[in-house]
């Protein structure tokens, strides 16, 4: 498949020869698939797909090529997100409690169209629900046409800065719904974007959902974690010098679970995000994290607390199992701790991506830094400091875990 975007001879010719299409087998249109432009999102080269899939049910070629085409534009994650109930009726609850009778709502980045259908159940007047991938948002319609709400929401598929009011949106929205924070609450362009939205989509003391965020650090030990990144051997032979390429953990839930990650201490919070009001400052600060218990500490897990009305958060802690993961951040060496014990960390963000320094833990250790890119289109690349640095992508399932910025 072509990933350019297709000019307006290629839509003119498409849409020339579209009926023609009928009169083709399976094969060929599965062949015309292959070379179709993804620039519109894999619509055409997915309508393609589903007229192979009626002429030829079981075509091997059109099967392969649609998963292929629903793993690159559908990312995984969607799924146990929408199977996380603790995150459902926290939005359900949350959204009650924001949405008034009469409300316009602006619900960013809907995906499957479960926040939206919450806010009309709420009570809104009409919920504009916006998804920039056009495959998710014509599944989103038929979900939303499935419930009997298509007359209480529109999507509209399209990137919420490139909203007009006026034109896609009647007036500015009374509420702001949005779900678009990854492990770290920043690697979707979550600030940007509702930086935008309240700024320019939004009424003046409009309201949100989530109202804020927070970042927290805690150490922890799990030998587990540690012997699955760095494991010390392998049929008797030293891998220590492949362990620099293993800095950073992915802890799934499930991970989670297998790695046995038990605190050391406290959590200590790193960033406050407001999003009712958010903004494009970066952030920087230096702590340490204490211990409480004795044990050894193998890596710094980051988490979150999000705060979706008064009395209504979620969090992705080692005390919650939901669908986010937790980024771990791996000390150079493991080190033994005891109660009093402190591990001082350096954390900064840019509003959209999130660092993590562990100072010395030892007079010969230096410190590593680990930064975490915006999306998974990112490649490891060095960063020009004085320590050696590398950019690991911002996925929570692999492998297509990328959320998109909205």
């Amino acid at each position: 498949m072509l990933e350019e975007q297709p000019s307006a001879a290629d839509l003119d010719l498409i849409a020339e020869f579209e009926p023609r299409f009928e009169m083709l087998d399976a094969n060929s249109l599965v062949a015309l698939a292959e070379n179709a432009p993804l620039g519109d999102g894999g619509v055409h080269a997915s309508n393609l797909l589903a007229q192979a899939l009626e002429k030829d049910p079981h075509n091997h070629a059109a099967h392969l090529l649609k998963e292929q085409l629903h793993q690159m534009f559908v990312p995984r994650w969607h799924f146990p997100m929408l199977a996380d109930t603790v995150r459902n009726q926290a939005y359900a609850k949350a959204i009650a409690a924001k949405v008034q009778p009469g409300d316009i709502v602006l619900d960013i980045g809907c995906g499957a169209g479960l926040t939206a259908m919450l806010a009309a159940r709420a009570g809104a007047k009409h919920v504009y629900a916006i998804e920039g991938q056009p495959l998710i948002a014509t599944a989103a319609k038929q979900v939303i046409a499935d419930n009997g709400l298509s007359d209480k929401i529109t999507v509209l598929s399209k990137w919420s800065h490139e909203l007009v009011i006026g034109e896609d949106l009647p007036d500015r929205a009374d509420v702001v719904v949005s779900e678009i924070v990854d492990s770290n609450l920043l690697g979707e362009g979550a600030l940007a974007t509702l930086t935008h939205a309240m700024e320019h989509l939004a009424k003046p003391n409009a309201r949100a959902v989530p109202e804020s965020g927070t970042l927290k650090a805690q150490l922890v030990e799990s030998a587990a974690l540690r012997n699955q990144y760095r494991p010390l051997e392998a049929e008797g032979f030293d891998l220590s010098a492949f362990h620099k390429f293993a800095n950073v953990a992915q802890v799934t839930p499930n991970d989670s679970a297998a790695c046995g990650l038990r605190p050391l201490g406290p959590t200590s919070d790193l960033f406050h995000f407001d999003f009712t009001r958010p903004d494009m400052s970066h952030g920087k600060t230096t702590l340490p994290l204490f211990c409480t218990t004795m044990g050894t500490a193998h890596a710094v897990v980051v988490s979150f607390d999000m705060v979706l009305a008064p009395g209504i958060s979620v969090s992705n802690d080692l005390n919650t199992d939901g669908h986010w993961g937790r980024f771990s951040y791996l000390l150079e060496q493991s080190t033994p701790v005891s109660v009093g014990s402190q591990v001082t960390i350096t954390a900064q963000h840019d509003a959209t991506k999130l660092s993590v320094s562990i100072h010395d833990t030892t007079p010969a250790e230096r410190p590593i830094i680990w930064q975490r890119g915006v999306n998974s289109r990112s490649t490891f690349a060095p960063v020009p400091e004085a320590t050696t640095s590398w950019f690991v992508p911002d996925t929570q399932e692999t492998p297509s875990s990328e959320r998109p910025v909205h």
